[in-house]
């Protein structure tokens, strides 16, 4: 055995668990561990702020499905982590952030950048550790990785004293994990899938809801298989999408607040819900005592507190979610439903998505279009959050798992740019265009650097209405239209912020330049900025208003 150092064993570790890419800043306290790094295979791509980093760890690890890894230097870099950490959490995102902190005999002497981030980020993180001593360094690298990346995954934070990081020790790297009380159940029990089979197969109106789980599981598969044997229609949720083909026949589009309107309505009508990896989220449900009253429900998924959480469940599943449906396929079949999808086909005809096009202005929901059609749909979407979100979920549609980037639980606005930086490192070979708003892109937008330095063809579409656009659309159809605090009338000029980092800016102004523009974005080999000027107070539709159920969705288009 070698008698290494702390930062040498922790980039040693690394490397078993076959890390090649790190996302991080350095600092006082991390300075050993990035000179470890200088030396070892693993690429450190410098971000321009901590935040930017931890989203670029997530949009790698939604990509790849790999564990995306964060390192940070002590206080003010580990709490700028912080929204980076909850976003990951909320989405089910299997992170590691490693953070710098003081030595152990300045923790709890308000030294120098000492922030508690054990502390601060218990809520918010499957698992944390403050490294006390040397020689666990690579048993809590062990450890970290599989709790990210099994069970329900998520974001665990390692956080380490520069004494420790200098301290020597013998290198074992430990072959197995056991960690006591942590086992996550996968197979689930075979009397409730059979249950579940029962169920479906006396079905005549079900629905399939598939949400995130379904792709962290890798169970697009075997979910598009269920749906085509039994004949049952698909809804996804946000963070589901591309879980099943967005252009498939049996496809609904997305439930709830801005879904179509026939998934809710099909939600509303049914008499059975194959819940698959979903945690049925208010954004879906509406109303709950509205929700779905007349259908039992089944609810497949990983995390046992996410089962009856917020619905009652008829047949709860434990385990993975890929797995389960693997089991449950042979045991149903086609099912009776001529009249349901019949049903459903006269809401998809009655009630498309839709809205007002304009040769006059450019509608947003027109560019999401024309970059699907450009794409073919074949990119990695990245998105902000806010309208900008929601028009790429309605209006692009993905056809495959980890495609589909964005903020779900958290709602982070500034999340699209830094993700796409991340799934770009990831997938090299893919087209990633970050739909962005006015208002969220300028959060991160010093991450242009990082594009620009690492030469990454990033395309970025801003959807510029000079307005905070979602919270705008709630001032209008709820406050009297009373604009507080979302006017950016003051924006800077996109193009030239983009000139000036080295990217190429394009601004668009006319309906008929947004398709050549698009194009000439993609035939560009660097980075790109698309300012289109859209409609300013154009609005996302259907909606679902607050306390309503799914079934009374507002609509007015302009």
């Amino acid at each position: 055995m070698s008698i290494l150092q702390g930062s040498q064993i922790l980039v040693e570790s690394l490397l078993k668990e076959k890390v090649d890419l790190i996302f991080g800043i350095p600092g006082g306290v991390v300075i050993p561990v990035f000179d470890t790094l200088f030396d070892s295979p693993i690429k450190v791509i410098l971000a321009r702020h901590e935040q930017g980093a931890a989203h670029a760890a997530d949009g790698y690890a939604r990509a790849t499905g790999r564990v995306g890894v964060c390192l940070v230097t002590s206080g003010p870099g580990a709490c700028n982590t912080v929204t980076g950490i909850a976003t990951a959490n909320m989405d089910s995102v299997p992170m590691v952030v490693i953070t710098g902190q003081v030595t152990t005999q300045m923790i709890g002497n308000d030294a120098f950048q000492e922030a508690d981030i054990v502390g601060i980020t218990r809520p918010i993180t499957k698992h944390n550790y403050l490294v006390r001593n040397v020689k666990d360094i690579a048993r809590v690298i062990k450890e970290a990785f599989h709790i990210a990346s099994t069970g329900r995954p998520g974001p665990v934070l390692i956080d380490l004293p520069k004494d420790i990081a200098l301290a020597t020790t013998e290198f074992h790297y430990p072959a197995t994990v056991d960690i006591r009380g942590y086992k996550p159940v996968l197979e689930g029990n075979m009397k409730q899938i059979k249950r579940a089979a029962e169920l479906i197969n006396a079905s005549h109106k079900a629905v399939i809801y598939g949400g995130g789980g379904v792709i962290l599981s890798n169970a697009s598969r075997e979910l598009t298989q269920l749906a085509h044997k039994t004949g049952v229609p698909v809804t996804m949720s946000l963070l589901g999408l591309g879980g099943f083909p967005g252009n498939d026949k049996l496809f609904l589009g997305m439930p709830g607040m801005h879904g179509t309107r026939y998934a809710n309505y099909a939600l509303s009508e049914c008499d059975l819900i194959i819940a698959v990896g979903t945690r049925f989220d208010d954004r879906v449900t509406g109303n709950v005592e509205k929700f779905a009253v007349h259908a039992k429900v089944i609810h497949i998924d990983i995390d046992p507190t996410a089962i009856s959480k917020s619905v009652r469940v008829h047949v709860p599943i434990v385990g993975d979610a890929a797995r389960i449906l693997a089991k449950m396929i042979p045991l149903v079949k086609r099912v009776e439903n001529k009249e349901w999808l019949k049903r459903i086909d006269e809401w998809k005809t009655q009630y498309p998505l839709t809205y007002t096009d304009s040769e006059a202005q450019i509608k947003p929901q027109y560019v999401v279009q024309q970059i699907y059609e450009a794409t073919r749909g074949d990119a990695i979407i990245t998105t902000e959050v806010g309208q900008n979100q929601m028009w790429a979920a309605q209006y692009y549609k993905f056809k495959s798992p980890r495609t589909f980037l964005s903020s779900g639980g958290l709602g982070t606005m500034g999340y699209g740019l830094p993700a796409a930086i991340g799934a770009q490192f990831g997938v090299p070979d893919k087209v990633v265009f970050d739909i962005a708003g006015d208002g969220s892109i300028q959060m991160n937008i010093q991450e242009l650097a990082t594009v620009v330095h690492n030469k990454l063809p990033i395309k970025v579409a801003i959807l510029n209405n000079h307005f905070l656009g979602m919270v705008r659309q709630w001032q209008e159809l709820f406050h009297n239209r009373r604009y507080s605090s979302t006017c950016l009338i003051d924006n800077p000029d996109f193009v030239k912020v983009a000139e000036a980092y080295g990217a190429q800016g394009i601004r668009i102004t006319q309906k008929k330049d947004v398709r050549p523009a698009i194009e000439q974005a993609l035939a560009t080999p660097g980075p790109v900025i698309l300012d289109f000027e859209v409609a300013r107070e154009e609005n996302v539709y259907p909606m679902v208003p607050a306390g309503a159920g799914i079934r009374e969705m507002i609509e007015g288009l302009a």
